[in-house]
This record gives structure tokens, C-alpha cells and sequence, in this order.
């Protein structure tokens, strides 16, 4: 690399880092835990990449970016930020960056990405701001740090400003209606009317015409365009070929998979690729059990800002939600959170309570599909599949084979450990390991042992 890199961070362990990798790489570093000092040299004509933090001591690096691209237009600049939800992804991608990364980052993948941004300088200039801007949420319930969230956000953000059809795909409760609505809200269209239609408004032949009118350039939205009949499909099909003088944004939700309508019949060809120029497959809760935490706390605080009593969940509580299978996904989190907010008799929810409101465990269904004959590498093809698909037309970050080799450790080891009582020798010998091996991978890991006696 041959290059002036600009480091802002207030982390002095970033700095370093950063300062030593890239000036390894062959690039000048200038390192700073002060935006003023960042700007002061971006107006200096200093740096050929800036990479900055979101929240600084003495401002948000986020809204520093106009200025940076009105001062020196076509420098890239490189966000990474702790605060891993889909408004920093979005607010981003709004304000031009080069590109965003979640920390913890990926020494390698960021390294990566500022050699690119070196040899390819940015030259769109800034989008001119629209003339009416609608209010638009800071609290979109689009809560998670997991990989599976990250790779949504991402495209999310991607995708926000084209005029690609969008196909939005996942379980009941996932909030598919919740990233169409950010798709709209955060895009060019704000300002224009959002609009969900249902089967039974296209029943007559006027329908199509009567949500054109109602929608007047902005968002439709097809909800479960799966139970979608035959007839009604062709009108949306005619609809979209045929949008009039305001051609709208089409975005559709399924919760089935729409491959296997196509492969019955059940759907047209023409409307599935017409919808699909891009597909966002939303994972569902149990994919994403890291976030549960996350995600209680997002619905306590929110709970309590609504005005009810302020509450905690116990250790045990979060552990038997993060066991639990959650069919009904992140809605099923929220309406339980609240439950638990005005029926607990203390300020901490118990972990009876939690059973109490939770109930039995449902049965498990399959997660991939494919019926409980299908075997372990199919489900884990066909995971990766979909991993692939959510990219796009762009490859996943560098690293893949360690990330999804510890995504497959993760469970494997923890399930262990439950069956063995938390017995780390017996453990280690159910998986044919060393004990120290076992012990290295329950720390990088960070697997949290429980011994108890065993039932079985």
C-alpha cells in the first residue's frame, strides 16, 4: 500500500494497531483521538483515506462526513463503530462513506478495504438534500450484533437508494414489514407515501389502479405474496410492467420459500423475478441467539420510556431465553418482554416467571427445512446458500472459513458441555479432543460453563 492514512479513534489500542498494520503495509499514518484535529488536517489537504470512529470525544464522526466530502470531494473515508445496529449502517451509507465496518473489526478485512479505497478514489459528489424531509424514526426495533444482523444491515444500506424491486423473505415475527418500512423511510422516497397491499385490494380489476393512485410514486409493499392466488398475481405483474406516469418502488414479504412455489407451480415466474432484484432473507430468532440479550434489553428500556416499571432480567430468566426456541421470533420476544414488565413482583424477573409466561417448550421444527431425514452437510449447504445470497452480487468479507468454522464450534461445543453437566474432562472426551484444546476454545470462544449434576 502507498498512501497518507487519517486514524481517528479515542481508543488508544486501535490507534496503535491501526498505526502499526498500516504503517507495516507501507502507508503514512497520522493518529488522532480528536475530530477537530481530524478536520483540521482533511482542510490542511492531508490524508489519502480517513478511517473514523462514530462517537468521539468531541463529536460524532458520522456528521463529519458532509463536511469532509464539501472540503475534499472524492476522499474515501472508512467508518467503524461499536454501535452495530442497521441506523449506523444506514446513516453511513447516507452520508457517502466509503465504507462501513462493525467492530470488533477484522484487522485483515479493514486492511483490505483501505488498500481498495487507495487505489480507487471516490469521485460521486454528495446527493443534494431533498427539498422536504419527512421525520423519520431513530428507534427502528432492528436490534443485533450477530454476523447474520451485520450482513443484513449491510444490505439494507446497499440497496436503499436504487429503485431495485425487493424481495423480503423469513419467518412470521422476524420483522419483514419492520426493513421494508426502513428501506422507504431512509431512502429517496421518504417523503412519498408507503403502502401496504393486501390480496383482497386487488381483488377487482380497479385495484391496481386504485394503489397506483394511492401510492403516487413511493413504496408498494405486497405482504405474503406466497398465499398470493394465480389471477391476482398477473395483475401485479401487469401492474409493475405498466406503473403509469409515477412509477413506485416494489418490495414484497414471504414467509414460505418461494423456490418451492415455483417448483409446484404455485408461482409465477414472470412476478418472482420481477420481485426478486434483490432478496433480503431475514434469519430468524434461533439463528441469532446472541442477540436475545440485546434484544430484551432493547424492549425492558423501551417498556419503562412508555411508562411502565422499570425491570431487570434475572441470569437464570436470560438463560432460559436464550434455551428457548422462540416459533413466534423477535414479535414473540417483545409481546413476552411485556408481559413479564407489568406481571413480575419485583424489579428483577425471575426465571420462574419466565417459564410461567413462556410456558412449554415448543417442539422444534427444522430450521433449513428439508424434513428430519435430511442430512447435517445438506442443512449447512443450504445455510450457506442463503449466507451467499444475502450478498448479492458481492462476495462476503474476507475470513469465511474461520467464521463459519466457529459458528458451527459454537453450538457443538456448548451442547457438549450441557450433555456432560459441565464436566470439561468428559466433554472433552465426547468430542475426541484435548482437554487443553477444549479449555483454549471455551475462552476464545467466550463459553460461559455451568456445572450442575446430570439428570441423564
Amino acid at each position: 500500500m502507498d498512501g497518507t492514512v487519517l486514524v481517528a479513534d479515542d481508543d488508544r489500542t486501535i490507534r496503535t494497531v491501526l498505526t502499526q498494520a498500516l504503517t507495516r503495509a507501507g502507508c503514512k499514518v497520522h493518529a488522532t483521538s480528536s475530530l477537530t484535529t481530524l478536520m483540521r488536517w482533511v482542510g490542511e489537504g492531508k490524508g489519502d483515506v480517513v478511517i473514523t470512529d462514530v462517537m468521539m470525544p468531541d463529536g460524532n464522526g458520522l456528521e463529519m462526513l458532509p463536511k469532509i466530502a464539501e472540503d475534499r470531494p472524492g476522499l474515501p473515508v472508512i467508518v467503524i463503530s461499536a454501535q452495530n445496529t442497521i441506523m449506523t449502517a444506514i446513516q453511513a451509507a447516507e452520508a457517502e462513506a466509503y465504507d462501513y465496518l462493525p467492530k470488533p473489526f477484522d484487522l485483515p478485512d479493514l486492511m483490505k478495504r483501505t488498500a481498495k479505497a487507495l487505489e480507487q478514489r471516490r469521485h460521486a459528489a454528495p446527493s443534494a438534500p431533498a427539498e422536504e424531509e419527512k421525520e423519520r424514526p431513530d428507534d427502528l426495533p432492528l436490534v443485533g450484533r450477530t454476523p447474520a444482523m451485520q450482513s443484513l444491515y449491510r444490505l439494507v444500506a446497499k440497496v436503499m437508494n436504487t429503485d431495485l424491486p425487493v424481495l423480503i423473505a423469513g419467518e412470521s415475527g422476524t420483522g419483514k414489514s419492520l426493513i421494508a418500512r426502513a428501506i422507504h423511510d431512509f431512502s429517496d422516497r421518504r417523503t412519498l407515501p408507503f403502502v401496504t397491499v393486501t390480496a383482497a385490494e386487488l381483488q377487482d380489476l380497479e385495484g391496481p389502479a386504485r394503489v397506483l393512485a394511492r401510492v403516487k410514486g413511493g413504496t408498494v409493499l405486497f405482504d405474503e405474496i406466497g398465499d398470493v392466488d394465480a389471477e391476482i398475481q398477473a395483475r401485479i405483474v401487469r401492474m409493475m410492467d405498466n406503473p403509469g406516469e409515477h412509477s413506485p418502488r416494489f418490495m414484497a414479504t414471504s414467509q414460505g420459500d418461494l423456490s418451492d412455489a415455483l417448483d409446484k407451480g404455485a408461482m409465477r415466474q414472470d412476478l418472482y423475478y420481477r420481485l426478486s432484484g434483490a432478496t433480503i432473507q431475514v434469519p430468524s430468532l434461533r439463528e441469532r441467539v446472541e442477540d436475545i440479550p440485546l434484544l430484551a434489553e432493547h424492549f425492558l428500556v423501551r417498556a419503562e420510556r412508555d411508562g411502565a416499571p422499570s425491570r431487570t432480567l434475572s441470569a437464570e430468566a436470560l438463560e432460559l431465553m436464550r434455551a428457548y426456541s422462540w416459533p413466534g421470533n423477535v414479535r414473540q420476544l417483545e409481546n413476552a418482554i411485556r408481559r413479564l414488565v407489568l406481571t413480575s413482583r419485583a424489579e428483577e424477573i425471575s426465571r420462574s416467571e419466565v417459564e410461567s409466561v413462556l410456558g412449554n417448550q415448543p417442539e422444534m421444527e427444522p430450521v433449513l427445512g428439508g424434513g428430519d431425514s435430511e442430512k447435517l452437510s445438506a442443512s449447512v449447504g443450504r445455510h450457506l446458500r442463503r449466507y451467499f445470497d444475502l450478498h448479492g452480487n458481492m462476495l462476503p468479507p474476507p475470513g469465511l472459513y474461520a467464521r463459519i468454522l466457529r459458528e458451527v464450534e459454537l453450538p457443538l461445543i456448548e451442547i457438549a458441555l450441557e450433555a456432560t453437566g459441565g464436566n470439561q474432562a468428559k466433554c472433552a472426551d465426547l468430542l475426541g479432543i484435548n482437554r487443553n484444546t477444549l479449555r483454549k476454545k471455551i475462552n476464545d470462544l467466550d463459553i460461559r460453563v455451568t456445572r450442575r449434576r446430570k439428570l441423564m
